[in-house]
């Protein structure tokens, strides 16, 4: 399966869709860091995304996510995540900037400061969201609390239908086949990038949570036809490496489906790797913190303890093993996150 840059384009076009980013987003090479590894390394620049001050990869989502939403007749929308979820941050601007009403139930994974929020908390508040927040109850897990705020949301919502109120539920991270299409035509977009520039990747790395633009990338590397192998680190642990995949593989072929594209991927199509999200999900790692400090020291990069930091990590722990042959053309996906960087001490963690 191949298609053209144009046929790829004229196909997402299709699809209901807003406007909120500015793209496409700047493709480097790091000369530093590339020649301290030995490898070829370039950084595609997610975090630039737009049109806010605080970018990342859910506002690709979003375009896709909002638009469904308005063309569903939406008057609100929902969505879930921690306290301090990059996504549920951007939902609210995205939402709030198209006339719909953000409602947020987010988890206290770090319980946050009522009297002071701080960072991405602080900015749901600014874009005018309804937050609710769902304490984790004593031997809870984030994965439990996530399920009980989920039920709320659903009750939620049942009662505004009674009020006549429409809303769309944007599952965590985006993770449908609608916010999947974010990274289909960001791949589309790279192709035509990796075009201009001359340049072809063996190797792809990315940070994973909710999966969906894992999916994204898959399937628009499908789509495109490019051979680089892409490497998914995950931010907190997923259980069942083949179920995770596997959920990620049918949002990846929905998505392809709404494209009408006559295709379905697999558990196999995708490289998961789980050796770098410890202790924990917004728990700082050694490895973490020494990765956002070399890209910030050599390249004036930063990378977020949470997602992107691990990611990176990872990257440099199969540079510096000889699992990426040196000389390789390897691509770094930054997918945002500086909010954090304001955000709880537990968080940041040892930074300075």
């Amino acid at each position: 399966m191949s298609f053209t840059i144009q046929e790829a384009k004229a196909m997402i076009s299709s699809m209901p869709r807003v406007s909120l980013g500015f793209f496409p987003t700047p493709l480097y090479r790091l000369d530093s860091l590339s020649e301290e590894l030995g490898i070829n390394l370039w950084i595609k620049r997610d975090d630039f995304t737009g049109s806010n001050l605080f970018g990342g990869n859910k506002t690709r989502k979003l375009e896709f996510l909002i638009g469904k939403a308005k063309a569903d007749g939406a008057d609100c929308v929902f969505t879930y995540g921690a306290t301090q979820s990059n996504h549920a941050m951007q939902t609210s601007w995205a939402a709030a900037k198209n006339g719909l009403n953000p409602i947020l139930y987010l988890a206290a994974v770090v319980p946050p400061d009522p009297d002071d929020y701080k960072a991405n908390l602080l900015l749901d508040s600014i874009y005018g969201a309804e937050i609710h927040i769902v304490d984790l109850e004593e031997g809870e897990s984030f994965a439990d609390a996530e399920k009980r705020s989920f039920k709320m949301g659903k009750s939620h919502i049942a009662r505004l239908e009674e009020q006549d109120i429409k809303s769309y539920d944007i599952p965590m991270g985006g993770a449908n086949e609608y916010g999947t299409l974010g990274y289909v035509n960001c791949m589309i977009e790279l192709a035509e990038q990796m075009e201009s520039e001359g340049v072809r990747f063996d190797h792809m790395y990315h940070s994973t949570g909710s999966g969906g633009t894992m999916a994204g990338i898959v399937a628009g590397k499908r789509i495109m036809d490019l051979a680089m192998q892409v490497h998914s680190v995950t931010a907190m642990d997923v259980g069942d490496e083949d179920k995770y995949a596997g959920r990620a593989a049918q949002m990846a072929s929905d998505a392809l489906t709404l494209l009408g594209v006559n295709e379905t991927l697999s558990a196999e199509h995708f490289l998961i790797d789980q050796n770098h999200y410890g202790p924990g999900y917004e728990c700082p790692s050694e490895e973490g913190t020494e990765a956002i400090r070399l890209l910030a020291r050599k390249e004036g990069i930063l990378v977020d303890p949470v997602y992107s930091g691990k990611a990176f990590a990872g990257l440099l722990s199969d540079v510096r093993s000889g699992a990426i042959p040196e000389d390789s053309n390897v691509l770094f996906l930054h997918t945002g996150g500086s909010t954090v960087f304001f955000a709880e001490k537990e968080i940041i963690g040892n930074l300075v």
